[in-house]
């Protein structure tokens, strides 16, 4: 009984909410707008839509629900009796039948339909991009999104006139194409990437992030998406970026987090030939000099790309030392991390950075050392 009374109020919350919103529903600016006359935050694609099933209405009414009024709710069905639950029950069923939400599908092709719409004002297609963004997080949403044209419209929108309509555009097309391989085929397909790096060297910070953001979300596990990547010259945007200290620090982490996770890439692909992406001794110096920065977070992500790297075969472990001068940079950190740990707040995060900076250390000395066995070797051979 206590788990129906529970759904019975959560029902009338959605329907009794939702019914006294089909008229207008005000679009909420911010998290945190002020609440709805039943307590709750409203947001119009929470209200128009997008619910598959009863479970997901629930979910979405506990998370958005003011703890007093399901407290008051609460209290008065379970004065009800069976006869009278079950009556109210039906009612409600009755009141979200008639609502008639419409489908994910629906509401994306409502979406696609406004972004494509030139006549609209420029606040819709913001509104349209916003839809998107949500509908898309779910896997079988962004596939479908191909099928009614979206992809297409979202790319003839990161050419617009509009800094934000253009970084709203890229951070779609990133979130659908995240671990997703079939989107990703889709959008690499109708030629996004080289169009999401021009966007890189945007004067807007969130247009380049959001467009290094995308780049990311479709080359990840992607060898196609890699290849096309790196004869884009992807190595160059991440040096540039890299190297220029007036950027943004978010464009250097994610940066440092995609070279990461390309070397990661090519070390489960290791049968397939050398990428000479991670040979380029500029790139992998700004990745070195990265480590000089104070921000921990810079730090380790500089350090768990180059100890992916490190670990390739086809590494030129001489162009760390002589280079790159990685030795001399392992050895600065070390100091600094040294001054973090006498701090309480950095004592944990810095000495778990001080594990890891010898761990690359250590893989460092050792491609080194076998260099040096093998010079040896070779010259003892000669002679």
């Amino acid at each position: 009984m206590g788990r129906l009374i529970f759904i019975a109020v959560l029902l009338v919350v959605i329907a009794e909410n939702a019914s006294t919103q089909l008229v207008e529903v005000p679009a909420a600016k911010e998290e945190g707008d002020e609440l709805g006359p039943m307590g709750l935050n409203f947001k119009e694609e929470e209200i128009d839509g997008g619910f598959s099933s009863l479970d997901g209405m629930l979910q979405w009414a506990i998370g958005h629900s003011d703890p007093g009024v399901l407290k008051e709710r609460s209290e008065v069905f379970q004065r009800m009796s069976p006869e009278e639950l079950k009556e109210r029950q039906t009612e409600i069923k009755e009141l979200v039948e008639k609502l008639k939400m419409p489908s994910d599908a629906q509401l994306m092709q409502i979406a696609v339909n406004d972004l494509d719409n030139s006549s609209l004002p420029l606040e819709h297609h913001q509104r349209a991009l916003e839809e998107l963004l949500v509908l898309v997080e779910h896997i079988d949403n962004a596939i479908d999104l191909q099928k009614l044209g979206g992809f297409s419209v979202l790319l003839r929108k990161l050419d617009h006139s509009e800094p934000e309509i253009r970084t709203a555009a890229a951070w779609v097309l990133g979130k659908a194409s995240q671990n997703n391989p079939i989107v990703q085929k889709q959008v690499l397909e109708l030629g996004a990437l080289p169009m999401l790096m021009k966007m890189m060297k945007s004067h807007s910070t969130e247009e380049a992030i959001k467009a290094l953001f995308a780049v990311s979300a479709l080359i990840r596990n992607n060898l196609i998406g890699q290849d096309l990547f790196y004869q884009e010259a992807g190595h160059t945007m991440l040096q540039e970026v890299l190297s220029n200290s007036n950027l943004d620090i978010r464009l250097h982490k994610k940066s440092l987090f995609l070279i990461a996770d390309l070397a990661e890439g090519q070390l489960e692909n290791e049968n397939t030939a050398a990428v000479p992406f991670f040979s380029n001794r500029l790139l992998l110096k700004a990745v070195v000099d990265s480590m000089a920065s104070s921000d921990l977070d810079l730090q380790e992500k500089a350090l768990y790309a180059i100890k992916n790297i490190l670990l390739l075969r086809s590494t030129k472990i001489q162009v760390f030392k002589d280079f790159c001068k990685l030795n001399e940079a392992l050895e600065r950190t070390r100091q600094q991390l040294q001054q973090f740990m006498v701090e309480d707040d950095l004592r944990e995060y810095a000495t778990d950075l001080e594990g890891l900076r010898r761990e690359v250390e250590l893989t460092f000395l050792q491609k080194l050392g076998k260099l040096q066995d093998d010079d040896e070797f070779s010259w003892k051979f000669l002679a």
